[in-house]
């Protein structure tokens, strides 16, 4: 009778838990706003199963492999659309190496799926912005809502645009507030964002220069050595996991890593060493529900940036190709008017 009284107490807490995280991450959405496009029921007349279906489908794929969870992510689909002699696809930008080349086929099937269930009314950018929400909910985090009505932009991201908008791994804390910044995000938002390392890999030359020639003294020596082993001076092209703890759980554990000195890349690491986000990591270290609300907040926000919505863009037929009649001539001349108004 003991035994069983305690196993209820023991549900009773992991439940209250449960819904208290729950409750905060509702809570906090319910604050965000929504860009004027973009609704929260957006799709609930003509294609009510979306939701459904690609996360029914991506609980699929991550019981075969959790792993793919880390590798879906994007906002305006641009990063799903190929090269070609225009130029390279923001796939090919070095901030997106390590996408896996999986992830893009999986947002294909799902694209494929939802078309048969309603028809090519869904865009592929609010299904990559779907897929995002539920890589992070199926590997262990927060669940959430998402506002959609995306439209699938007409033009890939130049190298110069990615590595303008994504920051290098080799960037130091004040370099990441301050390119977010711009875009509305505040410290918590970036250290917050940050916690996404949690699960997925890198490949070695993207953290070297913290291993050679010298030893980079904000990193654990034990990790720096086991990290050489994966990496020898002679093989940049290894990859290893972002999360030594878990790395295919998302969770705060990535801040336990920071406080001990065994963050990946600079850009990581220096969130524990600069003083204007050092307190924030040790609150989400520390504090897991309080990094889920706040993630929640920033991804809800992310998700937002300088979207395409109404008559804008496009629903694309296959999500690594723009629909015909479009040039990237039009896109051009597009994006330049847009421009030009947002100076006027």
């Amino acid at each position: 009778m003991a035994g069983a009284a305690s196993s209820f107490t023991s549900l009773l807490l992991i439940s209250s838990l449960f819904l208290a995280s729950w409750f905060c991450a509702a809570e906090a959405q319910s604050t965000i706003p929504v860009v004027n496009g973009l609704s929260w029921t957006f799709y609930k007349s003509n294609c009510p199963k979306l939701e459904s279906i690609v996360r029914k489908q991506l609980e699929k794929v991550f019981k075969k492999d959790i792993e793919q969870a880390a590798g879906l992510q994007g906002c305006d689909g641009s990063v799903l659309l190929d090269g070609s002699a225009s130029g390279p696809s923001e796939q090919d930008a070095p901030p997106n190496l390590t996408l896996r080349a999986k992830a893009f086929e999986i947002i294909e099937d799902l694209r494929d799926r939802v078309e048969k269930a309603c028809g090519r009314v869904v865009s592929c950018s609010d299904i990559l912005a779907l897929a995002a929400r539920d890589s992070v909910y199926l590997s262990g985090g927060p669940d959430y809502d998402v506002p959609l009505g995306r439209r699938d932009g007409l033009q890939f991201a130049t190298r110069n645009e990615t590595l303008n908008n994504l920051p290098p791994p080799f960037a130091n804390a004040d370099t990441i507030l301050a390119n977010l910044s711009t875009k509305g995000f505040d410290a918590t938002d970036v250290v917050a964002l940050s916690g996404g390392h949690t699960i997925g890999i890198s490949h070695c030359s993207s953290f070297t220069g913290r291993l050679y020639p010298t030893q980079d003294t904000s990193m654990d020596k034990t990790f720096a050595n086991n990290l050489k082993k994966v990496c020898p001076t002679s093989d940049f092209n290894s990859t290893t996991v972002l999360d030594i703890r878990s790395p295919n759980k998302f969770d705060n554990k990535y801040y336990v890593d920071l406080m001990n000195r065994q963050g990946l890349f600079t850009s990581d690491q220096d969130l524990y060493t600069n003083k204007k986000t050092r307190g924030i990591v040790t609150s989400f270290a520390v504090n897991q529900s309080l990094f889920f609300d706040k993630f929640v907040v920033a991804m809800i926000k992310m998700s937002q940036l300088k979207v395409l919505t109404g008559n804008q863009g496009e629903v694309r037929a296959s999500c690594s190709a723009r629909n015909s009649g479009f040039s990237y001539l039009e896109s051009a001349v597009e994006k330049g008017l847009d421009a030009l108004s947002e100076l006027v």
